[in-house]
């Protein structure tokens, strides 16, 4: 990674929001066909809380090409900022394709199981976050009662009277 870049990076984690986005759009402008910076500009955009700037730029560094750890966080950051808009279709089809690629991302499931549950899908979305449970915590309790949870997960609107 680039000095410039890394400059830009530290400059957002210590809330110089301002003076990152303005670095970062330089960037883009010299290298509009570079992933990373496109992904950094969406990150700080979305930092800005100006989500609808940040979703062309999660879009190209997507479509350009990110490493594997970085195209985990573009989705994750498209998704979840389709969310935050309302735009809860494409969230779905954003999380949906990350998934695919990345079925072991725990953390993207959640934010799916949000827009689920924005969407209606009030089942599958705790059917999700059930499932995310018992595979992630280290609750002695929920350990203890894992097959029933599991078991229970999809059928919540099942009675057995």
């Amino acid at each position: 990674m680039d000095n410039q870049l890394n400059d830009i990076i530290t400059a957002r984690k210590n809330g110089q929001l301002e003076k990152a986005n303005e670095l970062i759009l330089k960037l883009v402008e010299e290298e509009p066909d570079n992933a990373l910076y496109h992904y950094h500009c969406a990150w700080i955009y979305d930092s800005l809380g100006e989500e609808k700037e940040a979703i062309p730029h999660y879009e190209k560094a997507i479509h350009l090409g990110l490493e594997r750890e970085n195209l985990e966080g573009a989705y994750l950051g498209l998704g979840s900022t389709y969310r935050t808009l309302g735009q809860y279709v494409q969230s779905k089809r954003v999380f949906e394709q990350a998934i695919r690629e990345f079925p072991q991302a725990e953390h993207m499931k959640v934010f799916h199981a949000m827009t689920l549950y924005n969407l209606g899908e009030f089942s599958t979305a705790m059917e999700t976050l059930l499932n995310s449970l018992i595979l992630t915590t280290n609750h002695e309790g929920i350990q203890a009662y894992s097959k029933a949870i599991k078991f229970y997960s999809d059928k919540l609107d099942q009675t057995w009277a």
